[in-house]
């Protein structure tokens, strides 16, 4: 950086390109979340958008949806919270580098 906190346009350019890449690599990596022990599991990238759900078929019950519903919630959740932490580890060290907060 330049005396005053003012970064040069050569480190400007740098730092664009790293998060570029670095949303990419979010992009195409996957992240997975369970629920149930392993009866619902859901699979996202790494920019939190969910890919596929797979329901184990020992968790349909027509007489309990209800706990579906919530398995299914709680592996949503687990994915997006995996791809927050994935986020995190990739763009936080060059948002960090902009004096930008974390993500």
């Amino acid at each position: 950086m330049r005396p005053g906190g003012q970064p040069n346009f050569k480190q400007l350019m740098q730092l664009q390109q790293q998060l570029a890449a670095a949303q990419a690599e979010l992009a195409a990596a996957e992240v997975t979340g369970t629920a149930g022990g392993g009866l619902v599991t859901v699979t996202a990238s790494g920019s939190g958008e969910v890919k596929a759900v797979r329901i184990d078929p020992t968790a349909v019950d027509p007489d309990d949806v209800d706990t579906l519903e919530d398995l299914v919630l709680a592996a949503v959740h687990n994915a997006t919270e995996a791809a927050r932490a994935l986020a995190e580890e990739k763009m936080g060290p060059l948002t960090g580098a902009l004096g930008l907060p974390g993500m």
